[in-house]
Formats: structure tokens, C-alpha cells, sequence
């Protein structure tokens, strides 16, 4: 998917991490910071998979309609559930996007990283991901006058200003990775 080794180690360091701290968040006793952690942890972890660089590993020809399986099996899981309001459909978006980049991959020659895509799909995607990063980034701005929680009130887990950082770092990764396509 990725030209040079280096932006791909990059993407799937940065993907691991946030997968690694939505992981810890399952473990939250605040269920508002767990119900989404599952899905953001899955989101996480497929996209570092999908970054590392084909000069070190090309999977076989099952992986990519086999994580195509996973994303639609996590969307229809979403919908099924009836939370598609608010973040729970940024998280069909994503799952979609998921699926788009892994179906492309797979049409690839030889089912390496790369591939064409569709250019309005991939552009619409890239168009929805971008304005997704700059409005995360605006929230992550500290409004003067509002009075933050104190540090040690919050354990890791339950710290919505990570939170907002993970979900922006995400974004960042799937528009990178949309750009490679």
C-alpha cells in the first residue's frame, strides 16, 4: 500500500498505540468510554495490519477478502445494533473505508499493497476523513474559561481529551492510507 518503508512503520506504530490505549479503555468503569473502545481498538489494529510495508511482508491472497469479511461483519454488527447515531456512524464510514481499501488491495496484481481504487470513491473518502481531522483537531483546542478535569480525577482509561487524540490520529492514518491507494 505504501511506497517507502518508513511512512508505513510510522502508520502501523501509530495504529498499534491507539489500538493498544482502546484496549485499555475496555477496561474503563465508565460504560460511555467502553461502548465504543471495542470498534476504535478493531479500526485500529486492521489499519496498522494493513500499513506494514509490502517489502517486508505480502500476505497471502485470503487475507484481504478475509479482512473485507471482518470490516462488513463489523459494520452490519453496528447497524444491527441500532447504534448508527452520532460517532456510531463515523464508525460505519470507517468500516466502510475499511472494506473499500481491502476489496482495491485485493484487485491488485499479485495481492500486493497498492492498487488503484475507484478515484470518486477513494476522493469522497478522502473529502469526509480530511474535514473528520480538522474538526477533531479543532476540538482538541482548550477553550479558555472551561474548566478542565482535574489529572488525577480520570484514570487513563476514561480521559476524553486521549480519547479525541486517538480518534484524530486515526483519521490522520486513514487519510494517509487513503492517499497510498
Amino acid at each position: 500500500m505504501h511506497g517507502p518503508a518508513s511512512p508505513g512503520w510510522l502508520l502501523v506504530a501509530l495504529c498499534s498505540a491507539t489500538g493498544a490505549y482502546c484496549l485499555l479503555r475496555l477496561r474503563s468503569g465508565v460504560e460511555e468510554q467502553r461502548r465504543g473502545a471495542g470498534t476504535e481498538a478493531l479500526m485500529a489494529f486492521g489499519m496498522a495490519a494493513m500499513a506494514v510495508p509490502a517489502t517486508v511482508f505480502t500476505p497471502p491472497g485470503w487475507a484481504w477478502p478475509g479482512c473485507a469479511a471482518l470490516f462488513a461483519g463489523a459494520a452490519l454488527h453496528s447497524l444491527r445494533a441500532g447504534r448508527a447515531g452520532g460517532h456510531q456512524l463515523h464508525h460505519l464510514v470507517g468500516d466502510g473505508a475499511m472494506v473499500y481499501m481491502a476489496v482495491t488491495m485485493s484487485a491488485s496484481p499479485g495481492h500486493a499493497h497498492g492498487g488503484s481504487g475507484v478515484p470518486l470513491l477513494t476522493g469522497a473518502l478522502l473529502l469526509y476523513f480530511t474535514g473528520y481531522v480538522l474538526l477533531s483537531g479543532v476540538r482538541l483546542v482548550p477553550v479558555p474559561g472551561v474548566s478542565a478535569v482535574p489529572a488525577g480525577a480520570l484514570a487513563w482509561g476514561d480521559r476524553p481529551e486521549l480519547v479525541r487524540a486517538c480518534r484524530l490520529s486515526m483519521g490522520i492514518s486513514m487519510v494517509a492510507m487513503l492517499l497510498a491507494l
